[in-house]
C-alpha cells in the first residue's frame, strides 16, 4: 500500500469513527437519557411533572406554579405582572429603579391600593408594588395577604378573623426550611375562601 493510500484509509477509518461516535452519543444523550429522566420524574413526582396543576370537581384550574390575575373585592390579589400574567411571555418590565415610568406605575398603584384596602400608602408591603422577575409570581407575602383580608372579610361577609385562619393556614416555609421566604399561594388561598380545598 502506498503511503497516499495509508493516509487515505486513515482519514476513512477517523472519519468513520467519528460518524459512529456522533450516533452513539446522539442516540444516548438525545434519546435514551431524556427518556429516563423524563419517565423518572413521572413515577418519582407525578404532581410536578405535569404541572403542578391544581384540580377541583376534575378540572384543572391553574396551576400552583403561574400567577392569574384576581380584581374582585371577595379574592385576594396576587403581585403585578409585566407579562400579564401569559405563561408564555414570561418577563420582568427590565425597569431600573430610577426609570421614571416605573415610578409613576409605583404611586398609581400604590394610591389604589391604598385606597382598595383602606391603608396608608406607606403600609403597603413591596411585593403589592413590584413585579416578580418572570411575572407569573403565584404567591404573596403572608404581610401582603395581611393587608387585604379586611377587604376580602367585608366581601364575603365573613369574620376577619376567620380570614386571618385561612392566610396561617395557607402560609408556605421556605422551600426546605433555607430557601425563599414565606408565602401565600394566591390561587390556594381564593379557592379555600370558595370552598373548593380538594388539590391533586
Amino acid at each position: 500500500m502506498t503511503e497516499s493510500n495509508s493516509v487515505a484509509a486513515n482519514r476513512s477509518a477517523s472519519w468513520l469513527t467519528a460518524v459512529r461516535a456522533a450516533i452513539v452519543f446522539v442516540l444516548l444523550c438525545g434519546g435514551l437519557y431524556p427518556l429516563l429522566v423524563t419517565t423518572a420524574g413521572k413515577v418519582m413526582f407525578p404532581h410536578q411533572a405535569f404541572g403542578s396543576m391544581i384540580i377541583v370537581d376534575d378540572i384543572a384550574v391553574g396551576s400552583e406554579l403561574v400567577g392569574q390575575p384576581f380584581t374582585a373585592p371577595e379574592y385576594f390579589h396576587g403581585r403585578p405582572s409585566a407579562a400579564n400574567y401569559d405563561p408564555f411571555s414570561v418577563g420582568g418590565s427590565n425597569y431600573a429603579a430610577s426609570n421614571p415610568d416605573l415610578r409613576s406605575r409605583i404611586a398609581e398603584d400604590s394610591d389604589s391600593i391604598a385606597q382598595r384596602e383602606g391603608v396608608a400608602p406607606d403600609s403597603i408591603p413591596v411585593d403589592l408594588l413590584a413585579a416578580s422577575g418572570s411575572g407569573i409570581d403565584p404567591h404573596i407575602s403572608p404581610e401582603s395577604a395581611i393587608v387585604q383580608a379586611e377587604r376580602v372579610a367585608k366581601a364575603r361577609d365573613i369574620p376577619v378573623s376567620r380570614v386571618n385562619e385561612l392566610i396561617a393556614r395557607y402560609t408556605e416555609g421556605p422551600t426546605l426550611g433555607i430557601f425563599g421566604q414565606r408565602r401565600v399561594n394566591v390561587l390556594r388561598i381564593n379557592l379555600a375562601l370558595d370552598g373548593k380545598e380538594s388539590f391533586d
